[in-house]
């Protein structure tokens, strides 16, 4: 069963959440009015982002696995959409192990079709929230081997905390954990990409009670700060990709990389 630092609280379905807004997005149905009424305002390139994003997830996911990489820390999970992370790279690695990381409860529902691992690997999940590293990462050290390399996992994440939740410092702490050869996977939503389209979605977002902090390419490069960003760098989601590899040739407004952590 699912276990975590706190008892899991009731799902508030009066005020949208991230994860809901992006299942809606996305085309599923595990969220509610509230969060289909963001999602509603929201213009038609949000739903491009959010493929790009999983699609990038899934791109990166499956390179790290054939690089080696068997031990998944993914924060900021959302609800299941097929294919997961674990089904990705234990399609690759087998004997991987995942820990997947919410502070939604609904996703907590859906734990058991996260939980469906490999039978030679291992999946598990917490429900915490990413401004609580240390409990976290106390949890996964209870299914990962900390002594060898993990891939950190942060889609579509750090936007939903602005510069004054010290978003950065939180990245940062994770990071120092991990040992030699680990890797930090980050997608984030540019500010200056399309300015005027990011200003309208963070004006939605904040309607529907949503706070985000959009960056630029500085800011989001900023993460990476100390790591060993492998080619093709910080790009876009439709840009990044193994070599060879074949991208979409479409423009988005996410910004993407893989990073080294020596």
């Amino acid at each position: 069963m699912p276990s975590g630092p706190q008892q899991v609280p009731q799902i508030v379905t009066d005020k949208a959440h991230p994860a809901r807004v992006y299942d809606w997005l996305l085309g599923g149905k595990d969220n509610y009015p509230v969060d289909e009424a963001v999602g509603e305002k929201l213009p038609p390139e949000a739903r491009d982002g959010a493929r790009q994003n999983r699609q990038f997830m899934h791109r990166a996911a499956a390179w790290l696995a054939t690089q080696g990489i068997d031990q998944f820390l993914d924060i900021g999970t959302g609800i299941p959409t097929e294919p997961n992370l674990h089904q990705i790279v234990q399609g690759i690695v087998p004997s991987a192990k995942v820990v997947y990381t919410d502070n939604d409860p609904i996703v907590l529902r859906h734990a058991e079709a996260l939980l469906v691992s490999h039978a030679d690997g291992v999946t598990d999940y917490i429900e915490a929230d990413v401004r609580q590293p240390e409990a976290i990462v106390e949890h996964a050290r209870h299914v990962l081997d900390f002594s060898r390399p993990i891939a950190l996992s942060l889609i579509a994440l750090m936007h939903f905390l602005p510069d004054d939740q010290d978003a950065r410092a939180i990245v940062r702490a994770l990071v120092a954990t991990l040992p030699p050869g680990s890797y930090l996977v980050l997608s984030h939503a540019s500010s200056d990409v399309y300015p005027e389209l990011s200003a309208q979605v963070t004006a939605e977002y904040a309607k529907g009670g949503i706070q985000l902090g959009f960056r630029t390419r500085a800011g989001v490069e900023r993460f990476f700060d100390g790591l060993e960003l492998v080619p093709p760098g910080l790009v876009t989601a439709t840009e990044w990709g193994a070599p060879g590899e074949a991208l979409a040739d479409e423009g988005s407004g996410i910004y993407a990389g893989v990073a080294r952590i020596s």
